[in-house]
């Protein structure tokens, strides 16, 4: 099964921007975590970031066409993007996605307790660093079966 695992603006600056939200791991330290963890529960990981939206989107396309589950933190766009909820919308009648967020964005300002995405994920996880990476991935390898690619 392969797995997308993606990052949205912002978070490129892990371990720099806001560490006392955020922590102090830098996103490749978050990337190599996740195709680590993910090959040891016999998934194929790929990661990807962009503070561009139009390339999450891409990436999103691209994942749908091939049966890919995908992991997503957002960022900013949660709570602003319906181009992406539309986009992942295609994933969440396929091999389904996870939202993910480091922090607990319902114990923050009010404008982060909206998201988008959520009501068509197939979980969310907030507030548990980067170890909510991880728990995605173990929620798709515990699925069992495999995604196809579709080329």
């Amino acid at each position: 099964m392969r797995v997308l695992v993606l990052n949205g603006p912002n978070l490129n600056r892990l371990g720099t921007r806001q560490p006392d939200v955020y922590g102090a791991e830098t996103l490749a330290v978050v990337e190599k975590r996740c195709r680590d963890h993910g090959e040891a529960l016999g998934l194929e990981v790929e990661c990807g970031q962009s503070n561009f939206e139009g390339q999450l989107i891409e990436w999103v396309h691209e994942a749908a066409d091939h049966g890919w589950a995908v992991v997503i933190n957002p960022g900013g766009l949660t709570h602003t993007s319906v181009a992406l909820r539309d986009a992942l919308a295609e994933i969440s009648d396929g091999a389904g996605f996870v939202e993910v967020h480091i922090s607990n964005v319902h114990a923050r300002e009010p404008f982060r307790h909206h998201s988008y995405l959520s009501p068509i994920a197939a979980g969310v996880i907030a507030g548990l660093g980067t170890q909510g990476y991880i728990a995605a991935l173990d929620y798709f390898a515990s699925r069992g079966g495999s995604t196809h690619d579709r080329r």
